[in-house]
């Protein structure tokens, strides 16, 4: 009998003319082998994909519809694509120009050994607080220069997979994701004016990498209690991963004028990739969280909305002003966003700046939240599907879920204790 956590996917393939539908199972060694469908999982998939083409038609016209009539058709329509193009030239250019910056230091730091140097210092933390071996760390670094993917070209590489026991192995998109963009998250609010308060949300990001993390890893072990002595990879030799070998190398100079163009390239493919998330994602949460113009009335200018957000904030807000200490409950359009992107969470922050509705202790908040989730409901599945166990992304969510709940919340105690020494 095949328990349900034990399902893997359906597998197409078109031979001739012919469709053929093969259903997989994942056997105790993780490997997927032919198995035959459960006759009720076929009959609900096949009964969600018969109706689902009305279930996103009916969404879509409901949200416009919504939007029309709080604010009239031409008005929601000019709204939302004088928004869009407000957002890509004053905010997407600006942190397309951070991470061309950003990507330059991270390539020039990888080119003479920085990053090295920096992941040797902070072995002796890994196994105590992460349970994790030394060279997790250089993931860690990584992820913190770029995003969170970096990991798994890491993670694909055999030797450094000999060092990880599955469990810990299976654990690392929980530990690369909560540094995701870090060092583009803390530059961005340095550049808003706030200098201490990222240093306060780093260390409310760390924390919840740790609860994240540990989570994670307790639900696999608990699962899959073999996976705490299995190594990652059977080609475990116990030897220290080494660089390729490299030919002829410019030096001086053209050593350092390469790894900043290199570096710069990166920047730019992560700033047109954040593109599509913060104009699609921002756009849609702006108008939900914005009111109409000062005198009450809809011009189909950019940043109108229908306040719908901060209406459903309002009725719960002593929670967040609790746990988070949220003044304005327009501010929980940050989280919300950065669920899917930080890119596009960072998008929120000048305008919020302009309203006032941003202190110190938001600032802190939202550089732990949008470090420690930095969009993961976008990137765990595919990242535990590129590590071969797509079928744990539940567990890595949920993990996840409430690692960043309780980076926000150290970050707002930790900014609260300060401000009372201070």
């Amino acid at each position: 009998m095949i328990s349900q956590s034990k399902l893997f996917h359906f597998i197409q393939s078109k031979t001739g003319s012919k469709l053929r539908k093969n259903f997989y199972i994942c056997n105790e060694n993780n490997q997927a082998i032919p198995g035959n469908a459960p006759q009720n999982l076929t009959m609900k998939r096949i009964s969600l994909k018969r109706y689902e083409g009305l279930i996103c038609l009916v969404v879509v016209f409901g949200l416009f519809y919504y939007l029309g009539q709080r604010m009239g058709v031409a008005n929601a329509l000019n709204t939302l694509m004088h928004t869009a193009h407000d957002l890509l030239l004053n905010t997407v250019f600006y942190l397309m120009g951070i991470c061309v910056l950003t990507g330059a230091i991270g390539r020039l730091f990888v080119e003479f050994g920085v990053v090295r140097m920096i992941e040797k210092a902070l072995r002796p933390l890994m196994k105590p607080i992460f349970r994790l071996p030394g060279v997790a760390s250089l993931g860690a670094v990584m992820t913190f220069l770029s995003d969170n993917p970096a990991i798994i070209s890491l993670a694909n590489d055999n030797r450094f997979r000999s060092y990880f026991k599955k469990f810990q192995f299976i654990s690392l998109t929980n530990f690369g994701t909560a540094f995701g963009m870090g060092l583009l998250v803390m530059v961005f609010m340095v550049g808003q004016g706030f200098f201490w308060q990222p240093l306060v949300g780093f260390f409310g990001a760390f924390c919840g990498c740790v609860i994240s993390t540990r989570m994670m890893q307790y639900f696999v072990l608990k699962q899959y209690p073999q996976y705490e002595h299995e190594v990652a990879t059977a080609d475990a030799d116990g030897k220290e991963p080494e660089e390729a070998p490299k030919g002829d190398q410019p030096k001086g100079f053209t050593r350092i004028l390469n790894s900043l163009l290199d570096g710069g390239r990166s920047g730019v493919d992560v700033g047109l990739a954040i593109i599509p998330g913060v104009l699609i994602i921002s756009t849609l949460v702006m108008v939900l969280t914005f009111g109409p113009s000062a005198d009450g009335t809809y011009t189909g200018a950019a940043y109108e909305g229908t306040g719908f957000l901060p209406w459903i904030a309002g009725k719960v807000n002593t929670v967040f002003e609790w746990l988070f200490g949220f003044e304005d409950p327009h501010l929980v359009a940050f989280p919300i966003t950065a669920l899917g992107a930080v890119g596009a969470a960072l998008g929120l922050v000048p305008n919020f700046l302009e309203q006032g509705w941003i202190d110190g202790n938001a600032i802190a908040v939202f550089t732990a939240i949008g470090m420690c989730w930095s969009g993961y409901l976008s990137t765990h599945t595919a990242m535990l599907d590129s590590l071969g166990y797509r079928h744990l992304t539940s567990q890595a969510i949920l993990s996840h879920t409430i690692g960043g709940l309780a980076a926000a919340m150290i970050a707002h105690f930790s900014y609260m204790g300060i401000m009372l020494l201070m």
